[in-house]
């Protein structure tokens, strides 16, 4: 249950940015960023698996936070502060335009 809800918040956050670039720049912007999205998460989540099976057994601590849902807790923080840097000059300027 928890891993479908951190997948339904990564499939949102695509569809965001999709569009707020296809909106802002163009088709070929957003589509590049959604590339990067996916790499990013496909070989975020391949490391974050690595990083989890230092820390806990494959059980995990119950039926609904295993060990795969541990590496994807891990990757959904390290992707919030990437995405959070990346993406800052993009909330910068929607907020001038709102102000000025």
């Amino acid at each position: 249950m928890i891993s479908a809800f951190i997948f339904s918040g990564h499939f949102i956050f695509a569809l965001y940015i999709f569009t707020k670039k296809w909106q802002d720049e163009n088709l070929k912007s957003a589509f590049l960023n959604l590339a990067l999205i996916g790499i990013l998460f496909s070989v975020g989540w391949s490391i974050a698996t690595i990083a989890a099976k230092l820390f806990m057994e494959p059980d995990g601590l119950g039926i609904f936070y295993d060990r795969d849902t541990f590496a994807l807790t891990l990757l959904s923080i390290g992707e919030f502060f990437f995405y959070r840097f990346y993406y800052k000059e993009d909330a910068d300027e929607s907020d001038n335009e709102i102000i000025g």
